[in-house]
């Protein structure tokens, strides 16, 4: 039995366009980004004599379905690509064509183009906050989109039922060259007493993955007179929405109350293991995600990770991870905190070889990324008839 290859397609309502793509998912490597590439089938009696576009957007949402009571919309438009695919600007035999979009042109035949975009360096990464359960229809995302379209010209009306639209994602993944292990220490002097606290934490590499648990290093000398009454230790998610104010958002999103005690004089060397994960922050408001596509399931944003020379403010969404170490300190006069932060990324591993392509004569194969689908969701309108189409 010969091996399959799953291609996303998406058809319009009135069966006028259809896209054709063999994934969703384009890595950011800060250096370069991976072209967006697809074939676009047209049905020439449908057209009518409309020609048929192509657009890539990155689209920043803010608010309920884009507009709030007052009409106002909250959408930002960062970067809008558009381009005649039909009739052809040039011989589709001119063109460079990957490997997929050649693929898909002989499958599909003679009424199917290719489309190819490639995006600007300075774009975010596919990232969105999670609402809370009240606000389910609000939003605060980067998102991308390609979309195809009919149409007398590019600025003319488009009738929904003539447009598809399929969601797609920019992703990063973690780098090659891995930065040192953080690694902090902290010395803290008390009134009243001759020797301090000392504690120190660490640990065992800079860049962890999504679902890799975090084996925290700590160390406590207490040579003080106070008594250490218990260790908290966290993850905490950082984001900050940059692109239209100064928003921040701090959440928890692992955590061990160990309850650990450090007694005058006494000394203390453990591990402790965290495991930031979406699942167990399902139902808290505020966490950054990664790109979600509907109807399938995401994790934790990835730390954002920026190219030189490219401003903040456009990035959308930045999100970084740290690790707090706090002291419950006794005394006297009550109780007081010793706290130390470990910075650290938190992202995806990069596949072995990325996209494996294997041509077995006319026949290609397919290894990418694959995500859990979501069960028991109803039908998105606006998202459409998007389906798996088998070589």
């Amino acid at each position: 039995m010969s091996p399959k290859q799953v291609v996303f397609k998406k058809i319009s309502k009135d069966k006028s366009v259809g896209v054709y793509m063999g994934r969703r998912d384009f890595v950011d490597r800060v250096g370069s980004v991976d072209p967006v590439d697809g074939v676009l089938l047209v049905d020439p009696e449908q057209l009518k004599g409309k020609k048929a576009y192509a657009s890539l957007s990155c689209v920043f949402r803010y608010g309920r379905d884009d507009t709030d009571v007052m009409g106002i919309s909250f959408k930002r438009e960062i970067y809008m690509a558009t381009r005649q695919i039909y009739p052809p600007l040039q011989d589709k035999e001119q063109g460079i064509l990957t490997k997929v979009q050649d693929k898909l042109l002989r499958k599909l035949g003679d009424n199917a183009y290719p489309f190819f975009f490639e995006f600007p360096d300075n774009l975010p990464c596919s990232v969105g906050i999670q609402p809370s359960p009240k606000d389910s229809g609000k939003y605060c995302a980067v998102q991308f989109e390609v979309k195809a379209f009919c149409a007398e010209s590019q600025n003319a009306k488009v009738r929904k039922r003539s447009t598809v639209c399929l969601t797609i994602r920019k992703v990063q993944y973690a780098p090659e060259q891995l930065g040192p292990a953080p690694c902090v220490q902290t010395t803290r002097d008390f009134l009243m007493s001759d020797k301090p606290l000392h504690m120190e934490a660490n640990l065992e590499k800079q860049t962890y993955y999504h679902g890799e648990p975090i084996n925290l290093s700590v160390k406590i000398r207490n040579d003080s007179n106070k008594n250490v009454k218990n260790i908290i230790v966290s993850v905490e998610q950082i984001a900050n929405v940059v692109l239209y104010s100064n928003d921040s958002y701090n959440e928890t999103v692992a955590t061990e109350d160990s309850g650990d005690s450090v007694d005058s004089g006494a000394k203390l060397d453990k591990v402790y293991t965290l495991l930031p994960l979406m699942a167990n922050n399902r139902k808290k408001h505020g966490i950054a995600l990664d790109g979600k596509l509907k109807h399938e399931d995401t994790n934790l944003a990835s730390s954002s990770i920026i190219k030189e020379g490219v401003l903040k403010e456009v990035l959308g969404i930045m999100v970084s991870y740290r690790i707090v170490v706090k002291l419950i300190v006794g005394g006297i006069m009550g109780t007081s905190e010793v706290g130390v932060e470990l910075p650290f990324q938190l992202m995806h591993p990069k596949p072995e070889a990325g996209i494996i392509i294997y041509e077995l004569e006319d026949e290609v194969v397919f290894e990418e990324f694959k995500r859990t689908y979501l069960k028991g969701m109803a039908e998105d309108e606006d998202e459409g008839n998007v389906s798996p189409a088998e070589n």
